[in-house]
Formats: structure tokens, C-alpha cells, sequence
């Protein structure tokens, strides 16, 4: 059974989450609700997720515009197009330009059709986006959140989610990831929900300065 949430039961999930678990009840009473995070589910979604990975949030984001601005539709057609160069000059890495060309190409051949995967099971729409060059299970699972609204994700290779689980729930810093996958286990079926406190948490309260480094 495919899994989702959206604006209308958002908060109220939340809430049931929060009402089982002191520290996301924390989050809310001292934060909040998170913000409803949402991407649409195309490609730009997916080259922007790319982009994020390993850099901050804010440098993704200005790749992404300059991508735009270059190309004015951020189309698998007009990306294909970009040199190397043009693509440095939009502060993608050589690296990433190649994830996102692979990319452009599974669109148009067919290989890829994110249509599909509104009806896909999370399982089976992981192992096609992990099948391309440059696509881990962090990408997978961003997409899977922000652009399928699939509720129960946890994106263990997300240091922000982590960091703030670790901080919320007072852990020690050796714990492994299977220990935490077990914590994340009382949240199903809505971990997804789960990790946007998280993460709602992590952008609230001041940190050690250190750049935000993410996984593919």
C-alpha cells in the first residue's frame, strides 16, 4: 500500500506523532508545526535534489537558478545542450553535470517516466531512480518525500535529520545507523513526517557552525 501525505492532514499527523513522542512534542510546542515541504514532481525537482547533495542548501539553490536563467525551461532537451563549461559557468561541478545529463537522457529515452511513479510502490520507485548514475538512496528519498508526498521515509543519510535526531533524543555521538533506523521504527507509518520535525528542529536552533553536508 503506497503511503502519502498531504496539506490536509499534515499537521494532524504531526500532532499523532507528537502525542507519542515527548521530543517531536517538544518541536512543536517550541517551533511549531513544520513548514509543508513540497516539490513538484518533475525534473527540475530531481536535477535540484542533485545539486544539493554534499553543499549547502542555499549553494544548490543558486546552481539551480543559474541553470534557469541560462536555459529559461529546465527541460532533459535544453540541458543536453549545455557544454561543460556552460554548465561550470551555472556552478555545477563536472561531476554533477554528468549525473544530471544521465539523467536527461532516462527522461527521454523512456527509461525513466516520473508519471509512473505517482502509482509505484517506494521500493520500486527507489530502485529506478538508484539505477542512474549519481542517484543514491538520500536523492531517492528526498524525491520520494518533497515530490511523491510518500509518508514513511527516513532518510538516514541525511546529516541534518541525523544530527537532529541525535540532538533532540539526547544520543551519543557513536551511535550507529542501524540503532537510530531502530529509534525511527516508533514513527512508522509516518516517518517522513517524523524527519520534517527533525529537520523543522534543526533549522530553529542555533548549531556549531559547519557547512551542511548531505549524502547522495
Amino acid at each position: 500500500m503506497i503511503q502519502q501525505f498531504d496539506q490536509s492532514n499534515y499537521r494532524s499527523i504531526c500532532d499523532q506523532l507528537a502525542a507519542a513522542d515527548p521530543e517531536l512534542q517538544y518541536i512543536i510546542d517550541t517551533h511549531g508545526h513544520p513548514p509543508f515541504w513540497s516539490r513538484p514532481n518533475s525534473f527540475e525537482s530531481l536535477v535540484h535534489i542533485i545539486l544539493e547533495q554534499q553543499v549547502s542548501l542555499a549553494s544548490a539553490l543558486s546552481a539551480l537558478n543559474k541553470l534557469k536563467e541560462r536555459v529559461q525551461e529546465l527541460t532533459p532537451t535544453r540541458v543536453l545542450l549545455l557544454t561543460d563549461e556552460e554548465m561550470r559557468a551555472c556552478y555545477v561541478s563536472r561531476q554533477k553535470s554528468g549525473y544530471i545529463k544521465f539523467l536527461a537522457e532516462a527522461l527521454l529515452s523512456g527509461q525513466l517516466k516520473l508519471e509512473e511513479f505517482y502509482h509505484m510502490p517506494d521500493d520500486a520507485v527507489r530502485a529506478q531512480l538508484t539505477a542512474l548514475k549519481g542517484i543514491g538512496n538520500w536523492t531517492a528519498d528526498v524525491y520520494l518525500m518533497f515530490a511523491l508526498q510518500r509518508a514513511d521515509i527516513f532518510p538516514i543519510g541525511d546529516l541534518a535529520a541525523v544530527n537532529a535526531l541525535k540532538r533532540i533524543k539526547k544520543l551519543h555521538t557513536a551511535i550507529t545507523q542501524e540503532e537510530m533506523l531502530l529509534i525511527a521504527e516508533q514513527w512508522r507509518p509516518y516517518r517522513s513526517l517524523a524527519t520534517m520535525l527533525l529537520w523543522h528542529f534543526y533549522l530553529s536552533t542555533p548549531r556549531p557552525s559547519s557547512k551542511a553536508a548531505l549524502t547522495k
